[in-house]
């Protein structure tokens, strides 16, 4: 993880994510998913490029169930998108890069 990248736990989810002013990408993720692992460097690249824009936030479901239950994530991979603490749109499975920032841009708008 890169400083452009945040941890929330179940614990933290509400003020990292939920009480966040403006546009979030939480990536729910677990130590054992081979996609996942592979979306982590593009991830760190769009948290940079982004870093003024969007806050882009890990949820670990292992350790972390609860958030991941409560939004309905089956599978992870999970990018859903919160603006002002609303979820305003998500992607499954480890997508490509242009199509994380097409989605960036639309919550952006």
């Amino acid at each position: 993880m890169n400083e452009y990248i945040f941890e929330a736990t179940d614990e933290t989810f509400d003020a990292e994510v939920l009480k966040h002013p403006g546009a979030v990408l939480v990536d729910f993720w677990a130590e054992w998913c081979g996609p996942c692992k592979a979306l982590g460097p593009v991830l760190e690249g769009l948290a940079a490029d982004y870093a003024d824009k969007i806050k882009v936030v890990k949820v670990n479901v292992d350790e972390s169930p609860n958030a991941p239950q409560s939004y309905k994530v089956r599978g992870i991979p999970t990018m859903i998108f919160f603006k002002n603490g609303q979820l305003v749109d998500q992607l499954v499975g480890n997508q490509p890069k242009d199509a994380i920032k097409t989605t960036i841009e639309k919550v952006l708008k």
